[in-house]
Parts: structure tokens; sequence; C-alpha cells
């Protein structure tokens, strides 16, 4: 792509890579965009600019790259071949392959999102992440369940992520061993849910019996 013209939104999508694999050496900072941008030919200026928000930002583009790129292994298809179970594994585990290469930039980035001025940006980032796997997963709650879905995957990520940056695992099987108890967790609490939904379905209501007492039908 043709950076010469290209957006701002268009050079952040196209530099993150680049900057990650600098902040490893360099941390998230001007000397990684300056090293991304003279890589691909892009004025620095321009580039900080695009990144304006600082370290933040670069890791905010880098995070909306990994989730383009787990997009981009799977098909629809491929998807819905699977059980639930297994699309949600298989999209944290190509998420992990993705950000493998880069695994110090990670622990930067972690360590920069876990102050105090970034906690909310980073949940904020957590749930983006969750919100795109269950969506590829298929996904399409939009009461409670919704909400209850994306809190759990992010929490089991992020607790994944911290396996993953201390393990030195053989292909990283401790982390995929982790990742694979924590899902379990999951659908155990989905089919507990289930269950106790069905259960009090159709349980008197208290509310519904005052309403019929206000509204009554006839």
């Amino acid at each position: 792509m043709d950076l010469a013209d290209a957006t701002l939104d268009e050079l952040r999508e196209a530099l993150a890579p680049a900057v990650a694999t600098n902040a490893a050496f360099d941390g998230w900072n001007a000397a990684a965009l300056d090293a991304a941008a003279g890589a691909h030919g892009v004025d620095r200026d321009v580039a900080r600019l695009a990144f304006k928000g600082g370290a933040v930002a670069m890791i905010d583009a880098w995070f909306a790259s990994i989730d383009q790129a787990m997009t981009a292994r799977f098909t629809p298809e491929a998807l819905a071949a699977m059980k639930i179970r297994a699309r949600i594994t298989a999209l944290v585990e190509a998420r992990l392959d993705i950000v493998a290469p880069n695994r110090e930039a990670l622990r930067r980035a972690a360590a920069i999102l876990a102050m105090p001025q970034n906690v909310t940006r980073a949940a904020r980032l957590g749930w983006r992440s969750a919100d795109v796997m269950w969506r590829l997963a298929g996904d399409t709650a939009t009461d409670y369940n919704h909400y209850t879905k994306r809190t759990l995957l992010g929490g089991i990520y992020a607790a994944t992520i911290a396996v993953f940056l201390q393990d030195d695992s053989e292909g990283h099987a401790d982390t995929r061993a982790f990742l694979g108890r924590r899902i379990e967790d999951i659908m155990k609490f989905e089919k507990a849910k289930a269950g106790f939904l069905a259960r009090t379905t159709h349980r008197p209501s208290l509310s519904r019996f005052i309403g019929r007492l206000r509204y009554p039908v006839v």
C-alpha cells in the first residue's frame, strides 16, 4: 500500500505492527514510532500526528491490528464447523500465535496499561478484543448474556496473557493448557446458567402478578 496519500487511520493500521516490533527493543515511545515510519517511508512528523495519543495510542493500534490478523485467519465456514468451545479456543490461540514474535513488546504494553491512569483504557481494549472474538464465534446475544460473555472472556484472555508472558514451555504448551481449563470453566458456567434460567422461566413472578392486578387482561 502506498502511504504517501494515506489517511491518519490508514497510517495507524499500516504502522502498528512495525511499531510493535521496534517497541520490543526501544519501548513504546517516539523512537519505536520513528523507526517504523522510516522503514515505511513515512514522514516522522506525520506518523507522530497519527499516534498523537502516545504509547497508549500505539498499543491501541497494535491490538486492533491483532484483531484484524486474527479475523483474517478464519473463514465463517471454518468457524461454523467447530463447536463453540473450539471456536473460542482457536481464536484465542490465534491471537497468541500472532503476538508471539513480539512477546517483549506485549510485556511492555501490559506494564503501561497497568498504570492507574490507563486502567480504564485497558478495560476498553480488553472488551473490544473479547467482543471481536465472540462475534466471530457467532454470538448474537443482545441481552445481559452479551455482557457476561464478554466480561468472562476478557478476564480469561487477560489471565492467559499473564501466563503466556512467563511461559517458556515448548510451543507455549503451558499457556494452551491453562487456556483450555479456563474455557472449560466458561462452558460449565454457561451450562449452569442455562439450566438455572430454564428452571426459573415458569416460576410465579411477583412483578407479573402485580402488573396483572394493575392492568387486568380483558
